[in-house]
């Protein structure tokens, strides 16, 4: 059964990365790319206070959005993202979390690079694999890994600007992932009203893939 974070990211091909320096500023962030309907949102556990952040968003978070939490390495942390209202677990690589994020009913995109590391996500019970850093080969090594696999989404992360967001949906992914090309330093207390400028940028070019 398809669980609800690849249902929306195969609805709206967009999830955006927060990874700050200052908790208020990272909750601002999430709440104006929420407003700008970008519909999936992490906050990552390195930027300080993630998990008030991360309640903080959801508390205010139109109906029908999600939010999750990224840098999620250990079963201790899976815990405290749930206990946070976390919706979603995004990982950087294969790590313990993933099973323990699946045995709790949260949805994972873990982080993976190789073909086999893909695999091995998906067996230890990931819903979809982030493919990072999508930039090392970028859309058709993204094609090229995809290709064996054509049941598990993938979710290109990594260096995806809007010049190569086309290129990754074009390539199979369901999604791309966007931290700093999307959300500068508006995590870190920089120009919200560029970051919402941002967010309908990035917004225009999955609808000008035509694919949304």
């Amino acid at each position: 059964m398809t669980d609800l974070l690849t249902t929306e990211l195969a609805a709206h091909r967009l999830l955006a990365i927060i990874r700050g320096t200052d908790t208020a500023a990272a909750i601002a962030a999430g709440t104006a790319l929420l407003a700008e309907g970008v519909s999936i949102v992490e906050v990552a556990l390195t930027t300080p206070g993630a998990l008030d952040a991360i309640a903080a968003i959801r508390a205010d978070a139109p109906a029908g959005t999600l939010v999750g939490a990224g840098t999620v390495l250990t079963p201790a942390a899976v815990a405290d993202v749930a206990a946070a209202g976390a919706q979603f677990v995004v990982t950087p690589a294969v790590v313990d979390s993933i099973p323990e994020a699946a045995r709790r009913g949260l949805p994972v995109a873990a982080g993976a690079l190789t073909p086999t590391e893909a695999y091995t996500a998906v067996r230890w019970g990931a819903s979809v694999v982030k493919l990072f850093p999508a930039s090392v080969g970028g859309a058709g090594y993204l094609k090229a890994v995809r290709d064996p696999f054509p049941d598990i989404g993938f979710v290109a992360v990594g260096g995806v600007g809007l010049a190569e967001l086309p290129g990754y949906l074009a390539a199979g992914a369901i999604a791309v992932g966007v931290g700093g090309p999307l959300v500068g330093d508006a995590a870190s207390g920089g120009d919200l009203a560029a970051l919402r400028e941002r967010a309908r940028a990035y917004r225009v070019a999955v609808r000008e893939a035509g694919l949304r």
